[in-house]
């Protein structure tokens, strides 16, 4: 199935092939509503994925009124880079774009966690429907708390069932 673009839903624009997988874990909760959100195949780096935002995505929001945009990137251990990437975002879409992911990165958190980046996407999604800290709060998530309290209002009213 396939997003309606003019009712609410959400694009996640993964970095790579990892956070694709976390996000298409993600999708696997029973009261997603599918029909809500679409992880697009991954673009090969954080800074390609701000491009590609602002090439491909950032002008066509301004015709989607109800579009919400993730970017999932690695953090690559620089908390700074949330701030130079919100630079990078057209200040009318600051309400509706949104930065998430691992400080380091997805291997590791993997690593950490002993989980496939699948089930580790399956547990997010989970605590965001039962709104719970869960594993957002580890150590390697923590720091999106200010984007997840921002984007929470957002679209749990849609997401979720």
């Amino acid at each position: 199935m396939s997003i309606n673009k003019y009712l609410p839903h959400v694009l996640v624009i993964p970095e790579d092939k990892a956070n694709s997988d976390i996000a298409n874990g993600f999708l696997l909760h029973p009261q997603l509503n599918e029909r809500s959100i679409q992880v697009l195949p991954y673009v090969g780096g954080w800074k390609i994925a701000i491009e590609k935002f602002k090439k491909n995505f950032a002008s066509k929001m301004q015709l989607y009124p109800n579009r919400i945009i993730i970017l999932l990137i690695d953090f690559d251990g620089k908390e700074e880079r949330l701030d130079y990437i919100k630079k990078q975002i057209p200040e009318e879409l600051n309400e509706r774009v949104f930065i998430l992911g691992s400080l380091s990165n997805p291997e590791e958190l993997k690593s950490t966690l002993r989980k496939s980046f699948e089930s580790i996407g399956e547990s997010l999604s989970a605590n965001c429907f039962e709104n719970e800290d869960g594993l957002w709060s580890h150590d390697l998530l923590k720091h999106n708390k200010i984007e997840l309290d921002r984007i929470s209002p957002s679209v749990k009213p849609f997401l979720f069932n």
